[in-house]
């Protein structure tokens, strides 16, 4: 049983926690916040036994071998070192970090710490659907690109209308419509077609400086993958993988709720499964694999994979914000 602690008490690490704990590998042991109410509240909830408002001490003397971080993303970094350096391994929701100078020192202390293993929670890449869709990809012999949509109307912007600020809404805190679900159709395509040659970046602004939605064009060699995202409205708009005379539709980018092939003639075949109740079901189960028997070969291969993805998201995410001009609060000051 892998004994866990968490950073961040909100609704996504709920998700994570009731997803570990369903998996059957988990055991929550340690709650960090920095209220000691929220997290009494939170270890109450999901069976937690410690608790702790100083991350210090949480590092220090919680009972964990592995931390999830679901932490506002400016923060991720800075929790992420202190994990690696206390010998803990790193579960830590996507966007993993800011820039690459962040993403290169964190790969400098894994090197330092080779018991550590980090993941970046992009829990659409750990899917059966998404296997699916892979599958069906190499079936294709001719590949010409992709529309994929992940559009989502956020609670938090109703605040944002109200003239405040929230976290996701925060150049302080490193958010925008780039940094949250825009980061799930760009591991759909890094993961599918591999690193593009180019990439822009165009964002729509709201009042806090953010951006609410936006549209990226990857190019690469014979065609372009174009991503539309956003937390201002709602889309409904399905995604596609274009082959020759052949198409892959996804009813969602981000969520992968059903994919189809549909062939040269128009026949329409379903090749997705229907999904489990909690999407992140999935990678708690794969992380929980590598991290009960790292050394396995398979285990091993899928772990430098996905660790080579985060890498290569980062380098896209940062490049896409240059392209946008986007610049957090922390990067002003340097």
């Amino acid at each position: 049983m892998i004994k866990f602690g968490i950073i961040g008490t909100n609704w996504i690490t709920q998700q994570f926690v009731e997803a570990a704990q369903a998996s059957n590998e988990y055991e929550l042991t340690a709650v960090y916040s920095r209220h000691q109410d929220t997290a009494t509240a939170f270890s109450e909830k999901n069976g937690g036994s410690q608790t702790f408002t100083a991350l210090d001490d949480f590092f220090a003397t919680g009972d964990f071998s592995t931390v999830y971080i679901a932490s506002p993303n400016s923060l991720h970094y800075e929790q992420a070192v202190l994990a690696i350096n206390a010998g803990k391994n790193v579960i830590i929701e996507k966007p993993a970090f800011e820039n690459q100078a962040q993403m290169e020192k964190i790969q400098e202390l894994l090197k330092q710490h080779p018991e550590v293993r980090y993941f970046e929670a992009a829990r659409n890449i750990h899917t059966p659907n998404f296997k699916a869709i892979q599958t069906q990809l190499t079936k294709m012999p001719v590949v010409q690109g992709a529309s994929l949509t992940y559009m989502k109307y956020s609670s938090r912007y109703d605040q944002v209308l109200a003239g405040k600020e929230p976290n996701v809404f925060s150049l302080k805190f490193a958010g925008g419509a780039l940094q949250d679900l825009g980061v799930y159709p760009l591991y759909d395509a890094i993961t599918l077609f591999g690193m593009p040659d180019e990439f822009n970046y165009f964002p729509e602004f709201i009042q806090t400086g953010v951006d609410g939605k936006g549209v990226a064009i990857l190019q690469y060699g014979e065609f372009n993958v174009t991503l539309s995202f956003g937390k201002t409205t709602n889309s409904y708009m399905t995604s596609e993988i274009y082959g020759l005379k052949d198409t892959i539709e996804i009813d969602d980018a981000g969520e992968l709720g059903e994919a189809t092939y549909i062939d040269e003639t128009g026949k329409r075949t379903l090749i997705s499964e229907p999904v489990t109740d909690n999407p992140m079901l999935p990678e708690a189960r794969d992380f929980a694999r590598v991290l009960n028997d790292p050394e396995n070969a398979d285990n091993q291969a899928d772990y430098d994979r996905w660790l080579n993805l985060s890498v290569q998201v980062n380098k896209v995410l940062f490049n896409l914000r240059q392209s946008g001009k986007i610049v957090f609060y922390d990067e002003r000051d340097n």
